[in-house]
């Protein structure tokens, strides 16, 4: 077994963090909420955690019980990873970190790295359940070269990857626009005029997208009316 520093203490908190506190941890358990990925994927889309660290940090994680190695599709050798289900319980923790850190976003500097997937993982931590409309649709993304979407079903709603059969708004941005939207440091009005956000459908169905993920989409839908 890998050796660790550990908190030595009895208690659920300490023994999480244990398991999870260490840098890198929890950015690869949101790499793996995507999906099962391959290893210089993730060495890819966690820019400065090097090849040897993130090596590391996998062995100790599947030796934990939290991630698995899994055959990656394509190959017979043994080089992709997911989470198990005890690391799927992570979900919610961690979409509630990523709520919480929202509000903790500076301004997006040249240093700041963005990946156009993690908008997934944004549009999840965004839906608040008191405002699910009481119809079944869906809101499609279009972020970068990454599609998901908002599926609206009997009074859920739950962020699926891919495009939407039938959507009833769709909203095309870059992965900066999006996480500064995300993250009220930017409006989608704002975005819109500036030409980073283009936003079609029925207004509506914008308005009720905008309320399920807290963004303020009066003036937007005032505005797409205009054009």
């Amino acid at each position: 077994m890998t050796k660790r520093r550990t908190y030595n203490q009895y208690c659920g908190l300490a023994a999480a963090l244990d398991v999870l506190g260490e840098r890198w941890t929890l950015l690869i358990v949101r790499e793996l909420m995507m999906g099962p990925r391959r290893y210089g994927n993730l060495l890819n889309d966690l820019p400065g955690v090097g090849t040897n660290l993130l090596a590391e940090r996998l062995k100790y994680l599947v030796e934990q019980g939290v991630v698995r190695q899994v055959d990656a599709p394509g190959s017979a050798a043994r080089q992709a990873y997911e989470l198990t289900e005890s690391g799927e319980q992570l979900r919610p923790l961690v979409l509630g970190l990523a709520r919480w850190g929202m509000d903790h976003l500076g301004n997006l500097s040249a240093d700041d790295t963005v990946r156009p997937h993690w908008g997934f993982l944004a549009i999840e931590a965004m839906i608040q359940d008191e405002h699910v409309p009481d119809l079944n649709e869906q809101y499609e993304f279009r972020v970068a070269d990454e599609v998901f979407h908002i599926d609206v079903r009997e009074g859920a709603a739950r962020a699926v990857k891919g495009p939407a059969p039938e959507p009833a708004m769709t909203a095309t941005t870059d992965a900066a626009t999006f996480v500064q939207i995300g993250a009220g440091r930017l409006t989608p009005l704002a975005a819109m005029v500036t030409g980073k956000l283009a936003m079609d459908g029925d207004m509506a169905a914008v308005l009720r997208a905008c309320l399920l993920l807290g963004l303020d989409a009066g003036p937007v839908a005032g505005l797409a009316r205009a054009a």
